[in-house]
């Protein structure tokens, strides 16, 4: 991944960009290989000969690819970036001869709106220009570049010492086009941009502090720089389960997702962007608390309507594709309790929240009081009937929890004592009904038999004890039953609780939850042995997406996963502060 915190593009290993949408992460696309074939866009520079090693990194502490491929005949790097927006979204491919002369080739396949648009393409003295609608890009390039059914192909030779340099650029069709680059002030730039922005991280993840700083950055370029919302992946419809139906649109803010970030932002030092999403939560959730969706576009849309893309077949026959993601309009619990759990934690950690903000929860728990023992759609946005969610109805409780915090710890004014009486009652509730004596574990609603790995939040939330035996003998049943190949699926789905057919992989960020679990019961060496086979899955380029096929032994879902980097910046920064207190 390669971004300018407004919007990604996917690089792929035989570098191919097979995914970008501009100007921002929900916007059409004009790359869209990687949902389907390379007529759906694609940008691709690599050698015209056969490749005999390739090997990738990142720039230091940066979102600068650099890709080396050997060849019989030489060695050249291939550094990719996208400066930090200043008014135009650019991609900047760098070509530079390091060893012999390596004979290179491009293909571009520019097409607008998930490969439907084909633009109208001319040559310039600047390279070629390709416009559709609203939509334009120019590709300044310094080779000739020939136009052969509706794509364009090149080829060129870098010697030892030289540099080719191409600059893609999108503007709207009725303006002019951007200025030229300076591609080499661009790099230093950007360069210096994410050297800063690392140099605020705090080194309190130990062994994995490497590790947990990639995490942290892709996070920041998750987010969506103009407004402070934090997007859940860059991608649409990647599927979770191979040629399944599972294939959703994650380019959008969830509360949930955001106010876990939340959490590895303040603890990691990061207080800018803390106080941005706070910012922007305050946007998304300011009006009538009834409104209050789960999701939100990364400017604060609020109507993200679900369309399926016929055109293209998908990530590996992996169909429908999707556009917009109608879980917008489902009525989710436990988002409200995400919700005061992070303001009240951006609170103990002196992060300056508007006070506005606090009128706001205040509504809202008007509105939850009388709401909170409603059934709803659950964590897992799963769609067939409402269901009085075990998970649901412990995050009302962190909601009303979190409000008396708000009066007894920070001093705020609020019917504390309303708040006091239904936290209680919600906290007996779940205890009574959502205990199964049977299974001898918390189950995934009142009167169920599924478990449900969302319950392991329940000592993450202080909802109970990490000791209290209930939470023990939960714990123990989900790695009994929802475990695979020491990795945790998110329920199980053989009675279709869902409503979609098939199944999907084993789910990340609840094993990450796991690892927290464990840790908070003193089992170091288990919640270890748990993390690291999670860390171990990360690519070549220490990215990772939200689910794992234990039997084709690769990863599924959106990527990269926001939701994933938490976890594991969470994790390494808990395993650390536990190992180190152990060590005190």
């Amino acid at each position: 991944m390669i971004g300018d915190t407004e919007t990604a593009a996917l690089v792929g290993r035989d570098g191919s960009i097979d995914w970008l949408c501009l100007p921002r992460f929900d916007s059409g696309s004009c790359f869209a290989s990687l949902l389907g074939e390379s007529n759906h866009g694609r940008w691709q520079v690599t050698a015209d000969d056969e490749v005999t090693s390739h090997v990738r990194r990142y720039q230091g502490k940066s979102m600068v690819l650099e890709t080396e491929i050997s060849t019989a005949t030489g060695v050249v790097q291939v550094v990719d970036f996208m400066p930090p927006r200043h008014h135009h979204p650019r991609v900047v491919r760098i070509v530079r001869g390091v060893e012999g002369a390596v004979r290179m080739r491009i293909d571009l396949v520019m097409r607008f709106e998930y490969g439907y648009d084909v633009p109208w393409v001319r040559s310039t003295d600047r390279g070629v220009v390709a416009i559709a609608g609203p939509n334009a890009l120019v590709l300044d390039s310094p080779i000739e570049l020939t136009g052969l059914e509706m794509r364009h192909e090149g080829k060129f030779t870098v010697e030892a010492g030289e540099e080719v340099v191409f600059v893609l650029a999108w503007y709207r069709s009725h303006e002019d086009p951007p200025f030229v680059l300076d591609a080499s002030r661009a790099l230093r730039e950007t360069l210096t941009f994410w050297g800063d922005w690392c140099a605020g991280v705090l080194p309190v993840h130990g062994e994995w502090e490497d590790l947990a700083l990639r995490s942290l950055i892709t996070l920041k370029g998750l987010t969506y720089a103009p407004t402070g919302g934090i997007v859940a992946a860059a991608t649409t419809s990647l599927p979770e389960s191979l040629g399944g139906v599972r294939n959703w649109d994650y380019r959008y803010c969830w509360i949930r997702d955001a106010a876990l970030t939340l959490e590895s932002l303040i603890a990691s030092g990061l207080r800018g962007e803390a106080e941005s999403w706070l910012t922007w939560l305050g946007r998304v959730a300011a009006g009538d608390p009834e409104q209050l969706q789960i999701m939100y576009g990364p400017a604060g849309e609020r109507r993200l309507t679900e369309l399926e893309i016929d055109w293209l077949p998908g990530y590996e026959g992996s169909s429908p594709v999707r556009i917009g993601n109608a879980a917008f309009g489902q009525f989710q619990l436990d988002v409200y309790g995400h919700l005061m759990d992070a303001i009240d934690r951006a609170r103990s950690h002196d992060i300056a929240v508007d006070a506005v903000i606090w009128r706001i929860q205040v509504a809202i728990m008007r509105f939850l009081a009388d709401h909170w023992s409603e059934p709803d759609d659950g964590i897992w946005e799963v769609r067939g009937p409402r269901r009085l969610f075990t998970h649901s109805k412990v995050m009302t409780w962190v909601a009303f929890d979190r409000a008396v915090r708000g009066v007894e710890v920070h001093g705020l004014e609020g019917p504390v004592d309303e708040w006091r009486v239904v936290r209680d009652a919600i906290h007996d509730e779940v205890c009574e009904k959502g205990w199964n004596a049977d299974v001898g574990a918390f189950t995934q609603s009142y009167g169920a038999v599924e478990l449900d790995a969302s319950l392991l939040m329940i000592p993450i939330v202080g909802f109970l004890s990490a000791e209290d035996e209930r939470v023990v003998r939960t714990v123990d049943a989900i790695q009994e039953r929802l475990m695979n190949e020491g990795f945790v699926l998110r329920y199980a789905n053989d009675r279709g609780v869902d409503g979609l057919p098939g199944r999907e992989g084993m789910f990340l960020p609840c094993t990450l939850w796991l690892v927290g679990c464990l840790r908070l019961m003193g089992r170091l060496d288990e919640a270890t042995a748990v993390f690291r086979r999670v860390i171990a899955l990360v690519n070549d380029v220490g990215l990772i997406s939200e689910e794992y096929d234990p039997v084709r032994r690769r990863l599924l879902g959106n990527f990269p996963q926001a939701f994933t980097h938490v976890g594991i910046v969470n994790a390494s920064r808990g395993l650390t502060a536990s190992r180190t207190a152990n060590q005190d």
